[in-house]
């Protein structure tokens, strides 16, 4: 079953066949639970874990793997409010991750080490959306 803060199918495979050229910067939009929601067989599921809690322990996976492949964050901080739009553009953090193209992000999604991580996002978030957008002159 595909989960709502994962790519489905045919996300996945836009990205590999149609996504921009050189570097790119995913926009991460995260709302965390109040309560991290680990399977019956996870030893965090004991941990009263908050969902941001749990997103650290995946932040901290995914720095590391980010570091090696000459990624890195660019910015992160908390949303205070929705300035223009509607309560679905309520998000408890923005991160903006600049990778070196999209290449390198699909490698990164498929490392074994990185991939063994994800369950602490998912036990994480409630929600999420991830933008890929060309580096820009910014980046």
């Amino acid at each position: 079953m595909v989960s709502a803060v994962t790519p489905t199918p045919m996300q996945l495979q836009a990205m590999i066949e149609t996504g921009p050229e050189g570097p790119i910067v995913m926009v991460n939009l995260l709302k965390y639970r109040a309560k991290a929601v680990y399977g019956p067989d996870r030893p965090e599921s004991n941990e009263n874990l908050s969902g941001r809690e749990a997103y650290l322990r995946y932040g901290a996976v995914a720095v590391k793997v980010l570091g090696e492949i000459g990624a890195g964050i660019l910015w992160m901080g908390q949303q205070h409010l929705v300035f223009i739009g509607g309560g679905e553009q309520e998000w408890d953090e923005v991160a903006c991750v600049r990778y070196p193209s999209r290449q390198a992000f699909l490698q990164m999604i498929a490392r074994p080490d990185y991939l063994a991580a994800t369950y602490h996002r998912d036990a994480a978030l409630e929600r999420t959306a991830l933008l890929c957008c060309s580096a820009g002159s910014a980046s």
